[in-house]
């Protein structure tokens, strides 16, 4: 997620409240915020889910509606999101 410049910490106060939210929802195994080291308005949140069910039960709850609704208002770029599997090798 790229911010507009000044709004990372209005994203930090939204996502400090629904942090706890988030990891109570069904299937959430693990949740970080990562900041670029080199760009502080650019944020990563990295997520395990169980299940690919457990992920769609959440980006349509209504916590994920309301949060993305606000976090979206403050964006400087489009957001981009990936779903990735662990290779073994």
């Amino acid at each position: 997620m790229h911010f507009k410049p000044g709004n990372v910490e209005d994203f930090l106060a939204l996502y400090k409240i629904a942090f706890p939210k988030i990891k109570a929802m069904p299937g959430c195994e693990s949740l970080q915020l990562l900041i670029d080291k080199d760009t502080p308005e650019i944020l990563f949140t990295y997520s395990h889910w169980e299940n690919e069910e457990a992920l769609h039960h959440y980006r349509h709850s209504d916590l994920f509606i309301e949060t993305w609704r606000k976090t979206k208002a403050l964006f400087d770029q489009k957001a981009e999101a990936w779903s990735v599997e662990e290779l073994a090798i």
